[in-house]
């Protein structure tokens, strides 16, 4: 069972964003691969504190985490083809070279830098595909249109012809600039800009991507949505994004989920919400009413004489299907009707009835018990 995200960086729940990234900075360093090398356990601190500090450091995802635990955290848990577990190793070294991989003093720490040229990742891409509640209902399969950097194939995704190590960084892929300045001196670590990081330069650029390794293409894919997905949900598609530059592996495709509202019913997790309107003689003698469902098949319930306006009735097994198994309700609201016109037969009969006290509300504040005994009073 996964440790709570608080305990794993040991910070209070009330902790601020600086607290939160100070306590996973000092638990990254001290369990970060290359200090513990071969250390299977160092690992796991560091792939935990690392997923921790990924949901604490952003303040939507801590919200949904500080309401409904690891599971709101990963907007939903798995259904088919819908990935919301933590990160792997290769994640968690990405997230934390994005925030502390320039410090000054790292490559220090793990003991004298970049060990030869580090293939770079590509960028994640991010997509968001729009559903109706039908969809949802039942999963769909959506296409999409990405346009995104894939491997060259003039050169193979190398980028050109005979590499060279750079001799600004000597293969480093980072320049180290020392500054003195009254507190003693400063190192600054930076990508080379001769070679933007790689450590090598191509002595023969290929044409057609520059040297890149890649080059911008357009391409069809095709998602799987499982059915019960919500607006937050995410699928990952694994190596879509971009390439990473000369033979670097790709990024992710992120496919965001977005809920369009519906004409007829209102989403309320797996449940639907529907107002029905129900005529006065209904409402005050019961019988069946007809509904609409989100199938298209429709269904009926019964409704009970002296039926209030605003009464919700529960239909099991007509709501959506949760990611996790099982099926909502449909909630529905009954609303006495009332016409805005009458002919002259039915005003009659309708005055013929306000006279009767059977059809007399009770009195503005009177409590259920008084009502009760006036009922009785008047038997």
């Amino acid at each position: 069972m996964a440790r709570d995200y608080y305990e794993v960086l040991a910070v209070a729940r009330t902790a601020a964003e600086d607290e939160i990234k100070k306590a996973y900075r000092k638990l990254a360093f001290e369990n970060h691969p290359d200090r513990n090398p071969g250390d299977a356990q160092a690992e796991l601190r560091f792939k935990e504190a690392t997923e921790a500090y990924e949901v604490l450091r952003d303040p939507e995802r801590r919200s949904r985490y500080d309401r409904f635990g690891h599971d709101g955290a990963r907007a939903a848990p798995g259904g088919p083809g819908v990935d919301f577990s933590g990160f792997d190793l290769a994640d968690a070294l990405r997230a934390f070279m994005r925030d502390f991989g320039g410090e000054s003093g790292f490559e220090d720490l793990f003991g004298g830098g970049r060990r030869g040229r580090e293939a770079r990742a590509g960028d994640h891409l991010q997509v968001r595909i729009r559903l109706t509640l039908e969809e949802i209902a039942s999963g769909v399969e959506k296409k999409i249109r990405v346009k995104h950097l894939k491997p060259c194939t003039t050169c193979d995704g190398r980028g050109g012809k005979g590499e060279t190590t750079c001799t600004q960084c000597q293969g480093r892929g980072q320049v180290r600039r020392v500054q003195q300045s009254l507190l003693g001196q400063f190192v600054n670590i930076t990508s080379c800009p001769q070679c933007g990081g790689e450590g090598s330069i191509v002595k023969e650029p290929c044409r057609t991507c520059n040297g890149d390794g890649r080059v911008s293409e357009t391409e069809t894919i095709a998602v799987q949505v499982p059915a019960g997905v919500a607006t937050g949900n995410f699928i990952p598609l694994r190596g879509l994004g971009d390439a990473g530059p000369r033979g670097g592996p790709a990024g992710d495709l992120i496919v965001l989920i977005e809920e369009k509202p519906h004409a007829v019913f209102e989403r309320d997790g797996d449940d639907l919400r529907i107002d029905v309107p129900i005529s006065f003689v209904t409402a005050a003698l019961g019988g069946k009413v007809s509904l609409p469902t989100l199938d298209g098949a429709g269904t009926t319930i019964e409704v009970a004489n002296g039926t209030q306006s605003g009464r919700v009735h529960r239909v099991r097994g007509k709501g959506l299907p949760g990611l996790r198994g099982g099926r909502g309700e449909l909630l529905v609201r009954l609303i006495v009707w009332v016409p805005p016109k009458v002919s002259g037969a039915d005003k009659k009969l309708l005055e013929e009835l306000r006279k009767s006290d059977s059809f007399k509300p009770p009195e503005p504040g009177k409590s259920v018990f008084e009502r009760v005994k006036d009922a009785f009073a008047g038997s």
